[in-house]
């Protein structure tokens, strides 16, 4: 397919789906974005994230300019501050006591050259990655299984599967394009079915045609009695197991001794249900098994990945269209991560830092005799250390632990009490850049230049559109230049990031003779034009593979990647101690994302529309806890425990079950009060991965009442809010605010929030007060211009929070006018649309319901109708709730 002349293929920064883009600069300067329909992981489908990139573009609140102890420095004084300062400290302190931090928002150029430094030049291996935190698990359980981190399937299996099963995987959510993959997929083949393994019934739950609502860390159980069962049946593939795998008899004699009993207790599932799910699974031979954070993130992650791929060994389904375990990663490059060394017990290209042949191998390589011989701390170990006072020097790059990391109050302290901290990022101000002796501006997505690899192992390319703002260089760069001052200039000899892969395509290959899996030794002798112009492809692409057929699958045929060619099997134990039972009067936190805010949203939080579906952070619980803590819907909590205490929102759903809570992890110190729920998790982490466990921390939950709620519409962002509750986003012309208050409305003037909200003007407000109902409104005007609309009630407001924002917009320059502002009355020229249901296409609940009442019986119809749910589809499963809503309604 042709492109547009000035269009620009590039890659998504978000999950890692990988999906393909491409971005065209308008004629107003703007830019935009679209699928790519010529990738193969996307063909063109984008999600909400993917499809709103070009409104999170933008030089507002950038780092632009390196600073040293917050004074602005030049790039060569801050470059020669960090190299001198790392020398001295390897000098005095051992090269241990330098630690790296980074991401899998770095491009594989980037973490090359972050773990060239660290491990080629300072010596050490306490280079970790925030990707630990998200996929370590699925690493440990691919090399203990397979002898290498090899994902076998690629996203063709899911159309090619009879059986999909989901578990720990909320696709709808967080890797949108997949469940459309997939969605689609059983469209095509109606026979297809779907497993949903999670404790809470997500909105993936919609797709599937069996939910398990398993215990938290029921995994384990509920594999080995899979495998039991497997077992005991014709489809245990006797001849794959005896040729190709070691280890299975014990792993089954282990799984045989569960009893039913046992198995109910530690999934809390049914026998019928326990059934249902090993009759699927048996009678379908072409099984693909997705599993993502729900499995990682725990204290048996590791074990639950083998638990895992026991069943897909002892079966044989496994490297064959249609079948085989699937890890779905969180970054866009968290396999780069993977594939580059980017962890801490990792070398590049796939290789073991504690093999003696593999550290000879890169240490002529690079021609350093400086490698470590021992893996480096992961990363709730080098927070520890930093905390100890052992690293002295912490470089973090791309990625807030501040916010992310778990016990992260104690994250804060570790960093603000380290003698030198680094954070190269691109936004002026974090929970983490805040810490920072040294600041360095990097580029961001949309002007860097590197490629990525997604869940499947394809390589992509990013490419830039936009050029460098301000003095804001690539991460490869200032990472090369920190190489350089220290005394090694031709292990950084690179000019842009064309180099760095041709060098590292040229390690993957080195020695190689199909050893090892990773090997893009094609890519070693390619030209900057080649690489300018890669398309993506699937590795292995070992020299001389263009002129073979390709084969993307592994393992079909065994030829695994440990001493004799055979697999693990590794017995599984059943968890002994079940640290998921509530203790009396405590519930079980999970947490995860939301459908379309990434991270600690220093990117989405760019984009109005991406905070127009949830807006503030919340406690997800079921009404049966609701009515135990006195809780109603929209009520403020304190989710608490013996590290902390966050305060969010109340949202009241079946969709948990008794017992347990959800909260999402992006809100920040930056747009929330209190809500950072990192600071409630403990550090405790699997002890073969080193990954925390995030989805099974005990907590407490208070009621909070407060005297007054509010809502708010701001032109400009206040500076210091200082309220005792309140979430902040974006709208379309300036901000949102919900907020709480201890005094009651009757006590609060107007004067009040201009001080809070940092209103100027020189007029009064209007203002409107309810004493019947101690409701009360004001609004400030400049000019034509609304500055400022406040709206206060003693429960929670009850206006249009959408249609509210977009009033920012227009002109009120009469006082008949002005007083739509306070009444916010819809009128022709601006309906009210409602809650905004998809944000893709920017349609509210409001217009659903009339394209509801004017005959639309069906999500697609709705989709006909109004566009919603006809991009990514992430908010068919919400469209679909509300037409059963409508329908009760109307009987």
């Amino acid at each position: 397919m042709t492109q547009p002349s000035n269009s620009v293929r590039t890659a998504c920064p978000y999950c890692g789906v990988g999906c393909g883009v491409r971005v065209q600069t308008k004629p107003d300067g703007s830019i935009g974005v679209k699928g790519d329909p010529d990738h193969p992981a996307n063909f063109g489908r984008l999600c909400s994230k993917g499809t709103a990139l070009g409104e999170t573009l933008g030089l507002e609140d950038r780092l632009l300019e390196p600073s040293i102890n917050g004074q602005p420095a030049s790039w060569d004084d801050a470059l020669d501050l960090i190299a001198a300062r790392f020398s001295s400290i390897i000098a005095e302190d051992g090269p241990d006591a330098i630690g790296f931090y980074v991401s899998g928002q770095l491009l594989t150029e980037d973490y090359y050259a972050a773990n060239k430094l660290m491990k080629g030049v300072i010596g050490s291996a306490n280079i970790d990655t925030n990707s630990r935190l998200c996929m370590a698990s699925s690493v440990a359980g691919h090399k203990r299984a397979f002898g290498s981190d090899t994902v076998p399937g690629i996203y063709e299996d899911l159309e090619q599967a009879d059986l999909i099963i989901l578990t720990g995987s909320n696709l709808a959510w967080c890797h949108p394009v997949l469940y459309q993959r997939i969605l689609s997929a059983k469209q095509t083949n109606p026979a297809l079915k779907v497993v949903l393994i999670d404790p809470r019934r997500t909105r993936t739950a919609d797709l599937a045609d069996l939910h398990l609502p398993i215990r938290p860390d029921g995994d384990v159980a509920l594999f080995l009695g899979l495998l039991a069962r497997i077992g005991q049946s014709d489809c245990f593939n006797a001849d794959y197991v005896s040729r190709h795998t070691n280890g299975m008899q014990d792993a089954l004699a282990i799984a045989s001794d569960v009893s039913l009993e046992a198995l109910q207790v530690a999934t809390g599932l049914h026998e019928t249900q326990l059934e249902a799910f090993f009759e699927l699974f048996l009678s379908n031979e072409k099984t693909v098994t997705i599993y993502s954070q729900g499995v990682n993130q725990s204290r048996y992650g590791t074990d639950k990945v083998n638990a895992i791929i026991n069943c897909h060994l002892a079966t044989g389904r496994i490297g064959r269209p249609g079948m085989g375990p699937f890890s779905v990663t969180g970054q866009p490059n968290a396999m780069g991560g993977r594939e580059v060394g980017g962890l801490a017990n990792m070398l590049a290209c796939h290789m073991d830092i504690e093999n003696a042949d593999h550290r000879e191998l890169v240490s002529s390589f690079w021609d350093t005799d400086r490698l470590p011989n021992q893996q480096g701390l992961k990363a709730i170990d080098l927070f520890d250390a930093v905390a100890k006072g052992r690293i002295k020097a912490l470089w973090i790059m791309a990625t807030n632990p501040v916010d992310s990391m778990p016990d992260a109050d104690a994250v804060r302290e570790a960093i603000k009490a380290c003698p030198l901290v680094i954070v190269s990022d691109v936004q002026a101000s974090t929970d983490t850049l805040d810490l920072a002796h040294i600041k360095l501006p990097s580029l961001a997505w949309g002007e860097k230049s590197g490629t990525v690899t997604n869940s499947e192992r394809c390589i992509s390319r990013q490419r830039a559109v936009l050029p460098p703002p301000g003095e804001a260089r690539g991460d490869w760069w200032q990472m090369a230049q920190v190489g350089k001052r220290m005394g090694f200039p031709t292990l950084f000899d690179w000019q842009g990031p064309a180099d760095i892969f041709r060098e590292y395509a040229a390690l993957s290959a080195h020695e190689n003779h199909g050893r090892r899996d990773f090997d893009i030794g094609l890519w070693a002798d390619q030209s900057d034009a080649s690489y300018e112009d890669m398309a993506p492809f699937q590795w292995p692409m070992p020299k001389g593979k263009q002129d073979t057929p390709s084969e993307t699958r592994f393992f079909k045929d065994g030829g695994f990647f440990t001493p004799d060619g055979k697999a693990r099997a590794i017995a599984v134990q059943l968890p002994v101690e079940n640290k998921t039972e509530p203790a009396s009067g405590q519930l079980i936190l999970n947490t995860g994302r939301v459908r379309d805010h990434w991270h600690t949203m220093t990117r989405t939080g760019r984009s109005a529309r991406l905070s127009a579906h949830l807006a503030e952070p919340y406690c997800e619980l079921s009404p049966s806890d609701a009515a135990t803590y006195d809780v109603k819907d929209a009520d403020l909590v304190h989710v608490h425990n013996d590290q902390g205490k966050i305060l969010v929102r109340a949202m009241i759903s079946d969709r948990v079950s008794s017992g347990e809570i959800f909260v999402p992890f992006h809100w920040t110190d930056q747009v929330s009060a209190n809500a950072r729920v990192g600071r409630l998790i403990p550090a405790e982490k699997d002890p073969v991965s080193g990954q925390p466990a995030s989805k099974s921390t005990q907590v407490s939950l208070t009621k909070v009442p407060m005297g007054s709620y509010g809502f708010a519409i701001l032109k400009e962002r206040p500076d210091d809010l200082g309220l005792p509750y309140w979430a902040l986003a974006k709208c379309k012309q300036g901000w949102r605010l919900e907020f709480a208050l201890q005094e009651p409305p009757s006590t609060v003037s107007a004067d009040h929030f201009e001080r809070h909200f940092s209103i100027t003007t020189q007029s009064d407000p209007l203002a409107y007060i309810d004493h019947q109902r101690a409701n009360k409104r004001f609004a400030w005007f400049g000019g034509e211009q609304l500055l400022a609309a406040v709206f206060l009630a003693e429960e929670s407001v009850q206006v249009s929070r959408d249609f509210a924002a977009g009033l920012l917009a227009g002109k009120w320059d009469s006082f008949a006018q002005r007083t739509q502002v306070i009444a916010t009355i819809p009128g022709s020229k601006m309906p009210d649309k409602g809650k905004i249901i998809c944000a893709c296409m920017n349609v509210g609940q409001n217009q659903i319901a009339v394209a509801v009442a004017k005959g639309c019986c069906s999500v697609d119809e709705v989709g006909e109708a109004t566009t919603a749910g006809t991009n990514c589809g992430s908010c068919k499963p919400e469209i679909s709730e509300m037409l059963v809503q409508l329908a009760a309604q109307s009987a």
